[in-house]
């Protein structure tokens, strides 16, 4: 392979994408609004993909591999009209998301899809992800769709996991609020796993880039030892944090990789194919060191996309002391 074309590119793991794959020698060109630099040396394209003739200057190019992450079919759909005839191998980015079944255990590939959204569909993640993968499985054996699970890493945008980094930080020896962790996984991602899959994988078909999973508690656990926490936990039971407004998963207010009870499959799904493929899995614990130090840089009191403030956080364990004893 000599040269490769990142729908997107300047963004977070399609810039970490784009970096491998030129430090594999792979020349790169990036379709981006412009917004941010096209990581290291490679060429940027500016053009805005609402605009129906941004693919006019590509599609006159021979493409070795073509690379979109985009969450929107019609983006997807239109990339893969213009250029798919242009692209020796095509990799589509999709995401867990896109299965229906969040409830068994070590699902693989084959599992349930969300219904794909059609023109006109109110906006839904996992929807527009099953309609973009519709359009780029008409390229047959050419395409490979890669499903990641959560990404982690450092100068993660979403906050997710790094909040657990930032919350023991800035506690010290202060107590941590945890969600339930009794029978929940996490399993996560390195994003230069996921970048390094993307730039020099074979396979073709659909494969889970997801990581093992691991016990929630043992997870959490990691980042109190990365940063020396001489502070407790005190874990909240789930109705009561409902309750007062902490949301699941994301968000403001929110104790990220929490998840409803019946989720139990979401991160438990199997990675055979990934590794079969090729996949690397980094150690956990190097990842959660990473992600301590970038915290660290960051600033743990930033304004953060998910999480609890600490004042938010300080304010849920002073009325959980003020509970009754059972």
């Amino acid at each position: 392979m000599t040269n490769a074309l990142i729908l997107g590119g300047t963004g977070w793991l399609s810039g970490r994408i784009s970096q491998r794959l030129q430090d594999d020698g792979v020349d790169v060109t990036c379709l981006a609004r412009g917004g941010r630099a096209a990581p290291g040396s490679a060429e940027l394209v500016r053009g805005d993909r609402d605009d129906p003739r941004v693919y006019e200057a590509l599609s006159a190019r021979e493409w070795d591999h073509v690379i979109d992450i985009s969450s929107r079919a019609d983006h997807v759909i239109a990339a893969v009209l213009a250029l798919g005839d242009r692209a020796a191998r095509w990799t589509y980015v999709s995401s867990v998301s896109a299965y229906a079944d969040d409830v068994t255990v070590g699902a693989d590939e084959s599992a349930r899809l969300h219904v794909a959204a059609k023109p006109g569909d109110e906006y839904e993640y996992g929807a527009q992800k099953v309609a973009a993968e519709d359009a780029v499985r008409t390229l047959g054996g050419r395409a490979l769709i890669v499903r990641p699970g959560l990404i982690v890493g450092s100068g993660d945008p979403s906050d997710r996991f790094g909040y657990w980094a930032a919350a023991v930080l800035r506690a010290g020896s202060a107590d941590v609020l945890l969600p339930p962790t009794e029978g929940r996984t996490a399993q996560v991602i390195d994003v230069d796993d996921v970048a390094a899959f993307i730039a020099t994988a074979t396979a073709t078909g659909a494969i889970n880039a997801v990581g093992a999973q691991h016990p929630l508690g043992d997870v959490l656990a990691l980042f109190r030892t990365a940063t020396g926490h001489t502070g407790g936990t005190v874990s909240a039971e789930e109705e009561w944090l409902v309750e007062h407004g902490v949301e699941y998963w994301a968000g403001e207010r929110s104790l990220p990789l929490w998840l409803p009870a019946e989720m139990t499959g979401f991160m438990a799904r199997s990675n055979a194919a990934y590794l079969t493929n090729g996949g690397l899995l980094r150690r956990l614990e190097d990842t959660v060191a990473e992600v301590v130090q970038d915290e660290r840089v960051r600033g743990v009191e930033r304004e953060r996309r998910a999480g609890l403030t600490g004042s938010e956080e300080r304010e849920l364990l002073a009325e959980l002391r003020r509970l009754p004893l059972r």
